[in-house]
């Protein structure tokens, strides 16, 4: 098994599970106004997809400052996009991760990092994955807080979970 792969399908999997539960809940949960780690859902989803999105450039070659700039310059616009929008967004770059680490031949591959906050770094790329995975974690954390102040529940998105639902889709096919 290539964990690096599984632990992307795990991440894409959460992601998926919590838009499934926020398109459940009352529209307005997604955009209200919050004193929290963020002060919307929105902008919650916003800054995972744009790290997400920031990596993927960094992975396929782009000078770190410059993926993140350029995700960091959707940002503002994807706030104020629908739900079911940003979620077609979600999906459309988690296939993008699942093609680039299925073609690529060598996870454990390094690439240098100047990263502006960190500094300068030699990172294999599934340390990278597990960083983004890790993150969403943590992320989809503070979405759940974020759900429960609003009078919301979450969704279970712990990777014990994960492991049943692939284990019954597999008794499935």
């Amino acid at each position: 098994m290539n964990y690096p792969v599984k632990m992307y399908e795990y991440h894409a999997w959460a992601n998926q599970a919590i838009f499934n539960r926020l398109l459940e809940l009352p529209g307005d949960v997604y955009n209200r106004k919050i004193t929290s780690i963020f002060p919307t859902v929105s902008e919650a989803l916003t800054h995972i997809y744009t790290t997400d999105l920031g990596w993927m450039k960094i992975l396929s070659g782009m000078d770190m400052n410059a993926a993140l700039a350029d995700a960091y310059l959707l940002r503002e616009k994807l706030e104020t996009i629908l739900l079911e929008d940003l979620n077609l967004r979600f999906i459309e770059l988690s296939e993008q991760f699942t093609a680039f680490l299925s073609q690529h031949p060598d996870l454990e591959q390094s690439i240098r990092l100047d990263n502006p906050y960190a500094g300068i770094r030699d990172t294999r790329f599934s340390e990278i994955v597990l960083h983004i995975v890790n993150h969403g974690t943590y992320r989809r954390g503070n979405i759940t807080a974020m759900l429960r102040q609003l009078g919301s529940s979450s969704t279970m998105t712990d990777y014990a979970f994960f492991w049943y639902r692939s284990e019954s889709e597999q008794v499935l096919k």
